[in-house]
This record gives structure tokens, sequence and C-alpha cells, in this order.
């Protein structure tokens, strides 16, 4: 029996041999009370490993008292348990994700070699 589909299979990215939705991060991310709803997956491959990258933002009413380290460890922690997978995680302060021209983050950059 399948498990049920979260998200669109045309959104799935492949890490490791795990299938990683970017709604699951998305969706981790929107959980944190400090962190803004903008969201950026950075895909990497290193030798021949990917890595994620994730990166969000914090939002203005927390920028200057929060602290950012402990965030993203919680969101490293929180993506490893309930995604399966290790990424990097960096919270940058409001507005620091490159926004398109309507102003939404490009949610997924894949840099991998095709």
């Amino acid at each position: 029996r399948m498990g049920k589909i979260v998200g669109r299979s045309d959104d799935m990215l492949i890490i490791r041999g795990v299938n990683v939705f970017p709604t699951q991060i998305e969706e981790l991310v929107l959980q944190h009370g400090a962190l803004a709803g903008q969201y950026q997956l950075v895909v990497t491959r290193e030798g021949a490993l990917d890595a994620v990258e994730v990166r969000c933002e914090v939002l203005p009413q927390h920028a200057d008292r929060t602290d950012r380290e402990a965030v993203a460890a919680a969101l490293r922690e929180r993506i490893k348990n309930l995604v399966g997978i290790s990424a990097a995680v960096n919270v940058g302060l409001p507005e620091s994700i490159e926004r398109t021209l309507v102003g939404k983050a490009r949610r997924v950059v894949d840099k991998r070699p095709r």
C-alpha cells in the first residue's frame, strides 16, 4: 500500500535516496513561530552526495530579539526527524531571500549538474 502523496510529484526532489517535497519543508518553516513563510531550498552536489540548504527568514517583529542560530538548530532537527534528510539551515533577516518580480521567493534552486 502506498503512503499518501504529499505535494505535487513534479515538485519532488530526491536527496540521497529520500523523496523530499518542498511543501514538507514549508510546513515545518510555517510551524515555527519566529519564521516568516518565505523559504528557499538550495540543492547542490558535493562529490557524489547531494546537499540541501534551507534558507528562511525571521519575522520582522522577531528580528532583533531572536537567536537565529537556535532557530536554525531547531528547524534542522525537525527536518532530520520528520523529512529524514540532513539539511543546512540558514535563518536570515527579513527580506534576505531574493524575490521574483511578484514578490515570491523561488522555492527551489537546484544547482546539481544535469
